[in-house]
């Protein structure tokens, strides 16, 4: 009787064992029967490798990770440090600025003063060039008298000089005539010296206005510009 086929088709049994032991009829019964077969010794190391490679794909994973937030904490900082600086540099400018505004209105209320104190000196000068002026008026009128009395007076010597025998007459009107003429001369020394008064405060006002003008002058140059 041939030998029967193997019942199991991934596997053959070995060839000792069947050309050591005949066939028999309960062959067949006894090979419907697989033995316990060894599991594949393959599973582990690929477990294992699947394993290790997770593994480094997870630490690659963290290293990205701490790496992003490093330099997400390094920007943020950075960002933080940048808007300190800007708002100090923002503060600082604010200050200089109010200090400007300052400065500027400071200068403008001096000046202000500067304009109200050379308009002031320049009323004062106009009306000292006025008060000079009528002052040069009365002292050329005490002059045209004083001229008068001195010509009246010559004419009394002269008739006096004719008129032997009216001595004492021209005396006397000569003598009124001297304490005229000395009355003229001091009207008009002291007119005189209220002119030269006049003169000199009209030079101490036009001095003062032309300091304010170059005040003015030196304050615009110096105001800063908007």
């Amino acid at each position: 009787m041939p030998d029967a086929p193997n019942s199991s088709p991934k596997k053959s049994a070995p060839p000792v064992a069947a050309a050591a032991k005949p066939a028999s009829r309960d062959s067949g019964a006894d090979q419907t029967t697989p033995p316990d077969q060894p599991r594949p010794a393959t599973t582990l190391p690929i477990l294992s490798l699947s394993l290790g490679a997770l593994s480094v794909v997870l630490f690659a994973l963290v290293v990205v990770f701490a790496t992003r937030v490093s330099t997400r904490d390094k920007t943020l900082t950075q960002n933080r440090n940048r808007a300190e600086q800007h708002e100090a540099a923002t503060t600082l400018l604010r200050a200089q600025l109010d200090e400007a505004k300052l400065t500027a209105t400071k200068h403008h209320t001096q000046v202000t003063e500067t304009l109200a104190a050379s308009a002031l000196l320049k009323t004062r000068v106009d009306e000292t060039k006025a008060s000079a002026a009528e002052l040069q008026i009365q002292l050329d009128k005490a002059r045209t008298i004083s001229h008068g009395f001195q010509s009246q007076m010559e004419d009394a010597k002269v008739a006096s000089i004719r008129q032997q025998g009216v001595t004492e007459i021209a005396k006397s009107q000569a003598a009124v005539m001297q304490t005229q003429l000395d009355e003229a001369k001091t009207d008009i020394a002291r007119l005189q010296g209220q002119l030269e008064e006049s003169r000199a405060r009209s030079a101490t006002l036009h001095a003062r206005a032309e300091k304010a003008e170059a005040d003015f002058i030196q304050l615009q140059k110096t105001r800063p510009k908007n």
